[in-house]
């Protein structure tokens, strides 16, 4: 097995014993142009079902983790504008994305942010700063949608929590697997993805 798959199983252990900062912390991570995908809503969910605090906290700190790190994103775009863009995503998606901007606007956000993986978010973000979106309709938008998410995946944690935690501990190996290769198949696409866009403008 990789080392970096190793070294993400001691990662997601500590997560999980710091509660809510730790969903902050994999927010943030998620949020960035490598997203682990699916990692914040299991965590949501598996914390809420254990019941140490309410769940309403979980699906505030989950939130915030995600408006923070997506607000990271988002700035860093709208400081580098189209070109941020360009460099990010294929010409093809990135005049998809500036489209739905200009038809939906505050809902080209919300709605994003409020769909499961492995729904690519990260593009909207990108787009959202370098169109130059206004950062409070951002926040707004972003907000909505991700507390929205977060809310549902927390009480959905609640309300089954016995039978969620019954499975985590009859299957934790090959749950653990799965979260860790879908997050390092992100990882490998995103890569993959930037690799394409350097090779494109280096033969443009």
């Amino acid at each position: 097995m990789p080392l970096h798959l190793l070294a993400a199983v001691p990662i997601w252990h500590r997560l999980r014993r710091l509660g809510g900062p730790g969903l902050v912390l994999l927010g943030v991570a998620d949020n960035s142009v490598i997203p682990l995908t699916g990692s914040m809503d299991v965590l949501t969910i598996w914390l809420a079902a254990r019941h140490r605090e309410p769940w309403p906290y979980y699906a505030f700190m989950a939130t915030l983790g995600a408006v923070i790190g997506g607000y990271i994103t988002y700035a860093m775009a709208r400081k580098g504008g189209k070109e941020t863009m360009d460099r990010k995503l294929s010409k093809r998606r990135a005049a998809k994305v500036a489209k739905a901007f200009e038809r939906w606007g505050f809902f080209a956000v919300a709605i994003p942010a409020l769909l499961p993986p492995p729904f690519p978010f990260v593009p909207f973000l990108l787009a959202a700063g370098a169109l130059q979106y206004s950062p409070k309709k951002f926040l707004g938008a972003l907000s909505l949608g991700r507390g929205i998410r977060y809310s549902v995946a927390a009480y959905l944690g609640f309300l089954y929590g016995r039978h969620i935690l019954r499975f985590f501990s009859h299957y934790y190996k090959p749950a653990m697997a799965i979260l860790i290769g879908l997050a390092v198949l992100g990882a490998i696409l995103s890569l993959v993805q930037f690799l394409r866009m350097r090779s494109r403008q280096a033969t443009a």
